[in-house]
């Protein structure tokens, strides 16, 4: 389809507002990589909050950069080291990789790493390109019944994932998750696959509470911008009967932040995904006092294993994916 000497269209940004399609070299694969035709790259938040402000953040556009972090492809050429992939393979990209062996890679946790790579953050490219090269350890094949374009929002997906294992999402958890955009629902799905048996979502918008439902919220609340925090969280107690185990937060807002503390019961667990302001104010006495746990999020580790795709067949949420709202670029 391509001529392979030439053509490798990426969509780079340059600096705030000035986004570019531009003709690249088509990379050489090192001996551990493998080099993909892209088929699917999802266009996230951060790549519109990158092209709109130029930062986010401490991360600051200062050279041009292909954005492009959810994606999957199609292996076109293997490393002479790489023996986990063979060309032609369809492939999940997992976009963060380690660049060394440091105790967050040796404990586990390697997104926590302060020398990592990460697709389309600055300094690093990303995939929404034609070719792209990247460490065939974090390519994973994708079944017959996964779709190119599900196994570009495995990404996605693998923010929720990890935002429910640090809450500690079990089987009978009551969950409440503030905001139902894209990452919301995402943990709303996951939250149910983990064993969540109510789930109360919130958000400004009636329609995506109405995708909420459809995906298994038991208790869509619609909010308005004047709703107090406190006058929130007792509506969330009225519709569980109870305080919920497990907050999730997913808007950054900082009356969302704080809504979540008060809801949380003592003892309980609130989880921050949604990016805000560098400074938040918050009712951290009451959090204090009451021992709920407040936890970050950064990314996600370990959710993307290449040995149990056997049981994408009975977690039927994957298929749910192209139906959030998330945008899909076919290349």
């Amino acid at each position: 389809k391509y001529n392979m000497e030439k053509e490798n269209l990426s969509v780079v940004l340059h600096s705030q507002g000035d986004l570019r399609l531009e003709q690249r070299p088509i990379p050489e694969p090192g001996p551990n990589e493998v080099l993909l035709q892209m088929h699917s790259v999802g266009i996230c938040g951060s790549d519109v909050h990158f092209w709109q402000n130029g930062r986010i953040g401490d991360y600051v556009v200062k050279k041009p950069m292909v954005l492009g972090h959810e994606a999957s492809g199609r292996v076109v050429k293997v490393g002479s080291a790489v023996k986990n992939l063979k060309e032609g393979d369809r492939v999940a990209v997992e976009p963060g990789v380690p660049r060394e062996i440091d105790e967050f890679f040796k404990s586990g946790k390697y997104n926590l790493s302060p020398t990592i790579f990460f697709c389309a953050t600055p300094p690093d490219d990303g995939n929404l390109c034609r070719f792209y090269k990247h460490s065939a350890n974090f390519c994973y094949k994708l079944p017959d019944n996964v779709t190119y374009e599900e196994g570009a929002l495995i990404e996605p997906l693998s923010v929720a994932i990890h935002a429910c294992r640090r809450a500690g999402v079990t089987l009978g958890s009551s969950v409440l998750i503030c905001g139902a955009g894209p990452i919301g629902l995402v943990c709303l799905l996951v939250a149910k696959a983990m064993g969540a048996s109510q789930v109360v979502i919130t958000d400004l918008s009636a329609d995506r509470l109405v995708m909420a439902k459809e995906l298994g919220a038991d208790f869509p609340l619609t909010v308005k911008r004047e709703d107090g925090p406190e006058e929130l969280a007792k509506r969330v107690e009225g519709l569980l009967g109870a305080q919920p185990h497990i907050t999730i937060e997913c808007t950054g807002v900082e009356s969302s932040v704080q809504t979540a503390i008060y809801a949380t019961r003592p003892g309980g667990v609130v989880v921050l995904v949604g990016l805000g302001a560098a400074m938040t104010t918050v009712p951290l006495l009451n959090a204090a006092l009451r021992e709920v746990d407040i936890r970050g999020v950064f990314r996600y580790c370990n959710t993307q294993p290449n040995r149990n795709w056997s049981l994408f067949p009975k977690y039927p949420f994957i298929v749910h994916l192209n139906y959030i709202g998330r945008i899909s670029i076919v290349l």
